[in-house]
């Protein structure tokens, strides 16, 4: 994946309603490649392809029945079917007080939507997605930000509990 402030993420959130292996064509994927078919609060289905090269936070292993959040490329190919198929980029279990923002965060730390600037400390625990620490600058990188609490000012300022960086493939 390449960090680029016009390639936004989009998040459906919902109930995963059915987990199933993939397949290529007539082949089976070895159980590499997941579906998992969401639906959202409005009734609506998505179903998204869980590789292994989605991260999914906490590295928790996802239920039929669990509420889940999954962000997708806006500018990734997609096939015209209904119900809507899209690559997982990110997934996360719903949790009670953690906030998680998926995005590309400029030179300021501001997302690229505008509507989140990161306060940085020496408290932010900020890893790779294989949990290594990371050792740049979170910076002009696409982020997954996982935090409690903002200002109500626009954007909103957090200070995050933890930063994993979308590192380029």
């Amino acid at each position: 994946m390449r960090p680029c402030p016009k390639c936004y993420f989009a998040m459906v959130q919902g109930v995963i309603v059915e987990l199933m292996p993939g397949r290529m064509g007539n082949n089976q994927t070895n159980g590499c490649i997941i579906y998992a078919t969401v639906e959202d609060a409005n009734g609506n289905t998505v179903t998204f392809m869980i590789t292994s090269s989605t991260f999914v936070v906490d590295w928790e292993t996802l239920s039929v029945g669990d509420r889940c959040m999954f962000w997708y490329r806006v500018d990734a190919p997609a096939p015209l079917i209904y119900p809507p198929q899209y690559a997982a980029v990110v997934a996360a279990k719903v949790k009670n007080r953690s906030m998680i923002d998926v995005s590309f965060y400029n030179a300021a730390l501001v997302n690229a939507e505008q509507t989140l600037q990161l306060n940085m400390d020496g408290s932010v625990k900020l890893r790779t997605t294989n949990n290594q620490y990371f050792q740049g600058s979170p910076a002009n990188h696409s982020l997954v930000v996982i935090y409690e609490s903002s200002t109500r000012s626009i954007p909103a300022q957090t200070t995050p509990k933890q930063i994993f960086v979308l590192c380029d493939n």
